[in-house]
């Protein structure tokens, strides 16, 4: 799995005009799902993630998570980020897990995040969404759970 993460203000998703998912002060994070991806990349991600201190302390020194500030989280479905651009100019995303797959463990990874109680919107999967930012910072991470499997990164 991949993720943007955004440490925003606000943050906001629109389908058709309609705002379907927002959150105030926390993480913007757009996650893509790759065909070879299980619920430990959802797993190792969300428990990386919701301890990612990307928020200023009271010496203004980044030493807080999402969780400590009380923070929320908007999560957006993005295949686009697994795109290969190694041969030509024109992207290819045969890497992406196929709708079905990516959906369930987008969902999964929703449901893992709540459960380390961080509150969470998100779009519409498959959508085409319209996503508006207040990024705070600007704070811009990105994040692979191939990272983790391989330890690359300490968790």
């Amino acid at each position: 799995m991949k993720a943007v993460v955004q440490r925003v203000k606000h943050a906001h998703v629109n389908i058709d005009g309609q705002t379907v998912g927002a959150c105030e002060q926390g993480l913007m994070v757009l996650l893509g799902v790759a065909a070879d991806d299980d619920e430990v990349d959802a797993q190792l991600l969300c428990q990386k993630l919701c301890k990612l201190r990307i928020f200023c302390d009271e010496n203004d020194k980044m030493n807080l998570s999402v969780r400590d500030i009380g923070g929320q989280m908007l999560v957006v479905s993005q295949f686009t980020l697994l795109a290969d651009t190694s041969h030509g100019n024109r992207p290819s995303f045969i890497g992406a897990g196929d709708p079905s797959h990516a959906n369930a463990l987008y969902e999964r990874f929703v449901e893992m995040v709540r459960a380390e109680g961080v509150p969470v919107q998100t779009g519409s999967f498959g959508a085409s969404m319209e996503v508006t930012i207040i990024n705070d910072g600007p704070v811009t991470i990105l994040m692979d759970s191939a990272d983790y499997r391989r330890g690359n990164l300490k968790k």
